[in-house]
């Protein structure tokens, strides 16, 4: 039987990230920049402390008040409590987390330590290279 394809052979190694005390409005440039949804938020260390999404970064429109502009750290608005997978994982129990949930990516760790990223979109690389059969020679799909 072959292997199960594993979360390590698909995974981004390099994953942009982000400080907790970076300026919010620094973490929304940085995003729009790179042009990700979102983004780990690792401490000094590089431990996994959270995750900045662009859903996170909403929250800014409702902070303001008294025509005061919001402020705040990447701390002040990160989700603290997220979901990771580890390297050594099955791409298919990867993609079940996705079907379960409404993120994009997944923090890959070892212990608390951050060592890559997988997306929805590499479970497709994942499903094409593993799962598509195999087509006679000379057709196209």
């Amino acid at each position: 039987m072959p292997a199960l394809p594993l979360v390590r052979e698909y995974m981004d190694h390099f994953v942009n990230t982000l400080r907790p005390e970076t300026d919010i409005f620094d973490a929304v440039e940085f995003l729009l920049e790179r042009r990700v949804t979102g983004a780990p938020v690792v401490d000094a260390a590089g431990r996994l402390v959270g995750i900045i999404s662009e859903k996170d970064c909403l929250r800014l429109l409702a902070q303001g008040f008294d025509h005061q502009a919001p402020h705040g750290t990447v701390a002040d608005y990160m989700t603290r409590n997220v979901e990771t997978v580890k390297p050594d994982m099955d791409v298919y129990f990867a993609a079940g987390i996705f079907l379960r949930g409404q993120f994009r990516r997944l923090p890959v760790v070892e212990g608390d330590m951050l060592v890559g990223a997988i997306t929805r979109f590499d479970i497709l690389r994942a499903i094409k290279s593993r799962l598509r059969p195999e087509t006679e020679p000379g057709v196209v799909i």
